[in-house]
C-alpha cells in the first residue's frame, strides 16, 4: 500500500512540480518585459536543459543503484557519483570498474563468481541456485530506466543545441537600440548603484563593455509641458569613447551625445505622445560615470 502510494505521489507530484516551475518562469517573463529584449525561446530552452538534465541524472542514477544491488556494491555511493560527475562520465567510470555478479557460498557465505564451480575460500562445490541462473541470463534489467534516461538526454542535447544556435546567430534577441521593444544586452557592466526612485533614474557605474545599453522606461504625462532632464558626468573619458542618450517611442527616435555635458540636458518632449517612452544610454568606453535622468 505504501509502495503504491509512493509511486502515485511520484507520478502526480513530479509533473505538477515541473509544471509549476514552467508557469512561474512564464509569469516572470511577462512581468519583466521579456527579460529585457530576450525572446521567450531562451528561458524555455534553459528550463528544458535543466529539467531534462535532472531527469537524465535521476533515471541513470536509479539504474546504477539497482545494478549495484544485484552485484552487492554500494548503490548509494554510485548514484551520488552519477549526479556529481554527470551521467555520461559517471556511467563510463562505473562500467570501467563494474563489479561482477556474485552469489554466496552455502557453506561459508563467501561471495564467489556466478561462473565459479568451487568456493575460493573453503573449497566447497558451488550449487548454482535458480535465482542466480535467472540473474545471469537477464543481463539487462530495469530497461524502462535506461529508455527514459536516454530519451531525456536526447531532449536535453536538443534544447542545448537550440540554445547555442539561437545565441550564436542572434535569433530571438533584440539588440537594436532604436527598437520600440526592450533591448537585450550581451555585455556586462560594473555597477556601483542603480535605482528608479520618485521618477529619477540614477545610474552610477565604474565601467561597461563597449556597446552596453542601459535602459529604463519612463512616463510622459503631458507632452505640452513635460521635458526630459539628464545630468550626466563622465569622470574618465578615454580616446574614442562616448555615451549617447536615446529616446525611443513608436517610430520616433532621438539621440544626444552626452559624453561631455557642460550643464544638464533639458529636452522638450512635445514631438512625442503621452505614455511610455524608452530612455537608453549607449555606453562605449566611458568610465566612472554618474547619470541622473527624469521627466517633469
Amino acid at each position: 500500500m505504501n509502495k503504491n502510494l509512493g509511486k502515485l505521489l511520484g507520478y502526480i507530484g513530479i509533473p505538477v512540480l515541473l509544471s509549476a516551475i514552467v508557469i512561474r518562469f512564464v509569469l516572470f517573463y511577462f512581468r519583466s518585459d521579456g527579460f529585457s529584449g530576450m525572446s521567450m525561446i531562451f528561458p524555455l530552452l534553459a528550463i528544458g536543459i535543466l529539467i531534462f538534465a535532472l531527469i537524465t541524472s535521476v533515471f541513470f542514477a536509479a539504474w546504477v543503484y539497482q545494478d549495484c544491488k544485484k552485484r552487492n556494491d554500494d548503490g548509494i555511493l554510485w548514484a551520488v557519483i552519477i549526479f556529481i560527475t554527470t551521467p555520461l562520465i559517471g556511467l563510463l567510470i562505473y562500467f570501467l570498474r563494474r563489479c561482477e555478479m556474485k552469489q554466496s557460498c552455502d557453506a561459508c557465505g563467501h561471495l564467489v563468481s556466478l561462473r565459479a564451480k568451487f568456493c575460493e575460500e573453503c573449497g566447497s562445490k558451488i550449487e548454482r541456485r535458480e535465482e542466480m541462473k535467472d540473474m545471469e541470463m537477464k543481463r539487462t534489467h530495469h530497461i524502462n530506466y535506461i529508455v527514459i534516461g536516454a530519451v531525456s538526454m536526447i531532449l536535453m542535447l536538443a534544447c542545448l543545441t537550440g540554445f547555442i544556435v539561437n545565441a550564436v546567430y542572434g535569433k530571438g534577441i533584440n539588440s537594436d537600440i532604436n527598437s520600440n521593444d526592450r533591448v537585450w544586452n550581451m555585455g556586462a557592466i560594473s555597477m556601483n548603484y542603480q535605482s528608479m526612485k520618485d521618477g529619477v533614474w540614477t545610474l552610477d557605474f565604474k565601467s561597461a563593455s563597449d556597446g552596453f545599453i542601459a535602459q529604463e522606461d519612463m512616463i510622459i504625462e503631458d507632452v505640452e509641458t513635460d521635458s526630459l532632464y539628464a545630468d550626466i558626468s563622465c569622470n574618465t573619458v578615454p580616446d574614442d569613447s562616448s555615451i549617447t542618450l536615446y529616446l525611443v517611442q513608436g517610430g520616433i527616435v532621438r539621440s544626444f551625445d552626452v559624453t561631455s555635458l557642460s550643464e544638464p540636458l533639458e529636452y522638450p518632449l512635445n514631438e512625442f505622445e503621452n505614455g511610455e517612452i524608452h530612455v537608453r544610454l549607449l555606453i562605449e568606453g566611458v568610465e566612472d560615470t554618474i547619470s541622473k535622468i527624469h521627466i517633469k
